[in-house]
């Protein structure tokens, strides 16, 4: 059984990944992001990724109204660490491919090859509608159709001295990025669509699934690991957990339970309405919403051991590869995390190996 990949998702958006006027508030900082990311090396984790944000959901917070540029940051911490892989994420209906191409051949450049292009093709209308590119006659599929274009124009400027392409899209015309990349980035997607599972599997190296149940997250991780495989390919796959961790059970539920109380309601319903709920009906769940709608993803509150056996056991029931980590707070309970529970998991994994 091969070792898992354990990553921490970035704080680049005020808030963090907490919509709660009770819960830790990271800003949006380099200094923020600088520090978990010197913990992510310091404690042993395998990457750091961020995303890319333009447009926050307002609120008692201003969640994520105040959010850093992914490509900036992310090459600034390749700089500031040794070997955790850097994972930026690049928007295809926002930058030319061969753009892009350029700024993660750069990229990998600053960081000694441990560069990562998670790409995403825009899923929130208000974010490009405010720079004029939103094109709403475009659906899912057409987005998806799009980005496996912008996809195969990046990676073949990564190798190839001059690409031509003329899509519906973007046009490559006798197109020149050099000097290459000495080795290609890692590739990552998040989704779960079918459109998403297609995309994953014949180019990501790495797929981000987000499920319902566990019984959902196992067949999306088994679906694209064997989509993949029949193309002749590798893709891993990941989720996303919030940890919160304490000394005992009772005191990590007791923190779930006072940053529940600060739920910021408004902000729930402005992100949900971006989804494309109507309003009415955004507004109507975010007031009835338990204080856990706080948390934007799956969560585990509890004691080292609690922690420990809770990850051990969704990562191997549903057939992942690793997960992408989230810390309420990152100063001090990444670095417990560090100390007791990333030990155990390391142990776990290299007994399965042997």
């Amino acid at each position: 059984m091969p070792a898992k990949d354990y990553g921490i998702f970035l704080p680049i958006g005020n808030g963090g990944w907490m919509l709660s006027t009770t819960a830790p508030h990271p800003e949006a900082s380099y200094e923020w992001n600088k520090r978990a990311a010197v913990h992510a090396e310091e404690i042993g984790l395998d990457f750091i990724m961020s995303m890319a944000k333009w447009r926050g959901f307002g609120g008692a917070t201003d969640h994520w109204g105040r959010s850093l540029e992914s490509m900036t940051l992310m090459s600034a911490l390749a700089a500031v660490t040794s070997r955790v892989k850097i994972w930026a994420t690049m928007h295809a209906n926002v930058h030319n491919p061969a753009v892009a191409a350029k700024m993660y051949t750069t990229l990998q450049d600053i960081s000694g090859g441990r560069a990562g292009m998670n790409i995403v093709n825009g899923a929130y209308a208000a974010e490009f509608e405010q720079f004029g590119i939103w094109d709403p006659e475009l659906s899912h599929a057409d987005r998806y159709a799009m980005t496996e274009l912008w996809t195969e124009a990046v990676t073949r400027l990564w190798s190839e001295d001059s690409v031509t392409m003329r899509t519906p899209y973007f046009d490559l015309v006798d197109c020149e990025s050099r000097p290459h990349p000495a080795t290609r980035p890692t590739i990552i997607s998040a989704g779960k669509s079918e459109d998403a599972r297609a995309f994953q599997a014949r180019f990501a190296d790495g797929a981000f699934l987000a499920g319902d149940s566990l019984a959902e997250m196992t067949e999306l991780s088994r679906d694209v690991h064997e989509r993949a495989a029949a193309n002749g390919r590798v893709c891993k796959t990941y989720s996303m957990l919030t940890i919160v961790q304490a000394e005992t059970d009772a005191l990590a539920e007791k923190k779930v339970k006072e940053w529940g109380d600060g739920v910021d309601r408004e902000a729930l319903a402005l992100m949900r309405a971006s989804w494309g709920v109507p309003e009415k009906q955004a507004r109507a769940w975010a007031s009835d919403a338990e204080g856990e709608a706080a948390f934007q993803t799956a969560y585990v509150a509890g004691s080292a051991d609690t922690v420990t056996e809770h990850i051990q056991y969704i990562v191997g029931e549903a057939d992942l590869d690793g997960l992408m980590l989230i810390f309420p707070e990152y100063d001090q309970d990444m670095v417990l995390f560090g100390e007791t529970v990333l030990p155990a998991l390391r142990a776990h994994d290299e007994a399965g190996i042997l």
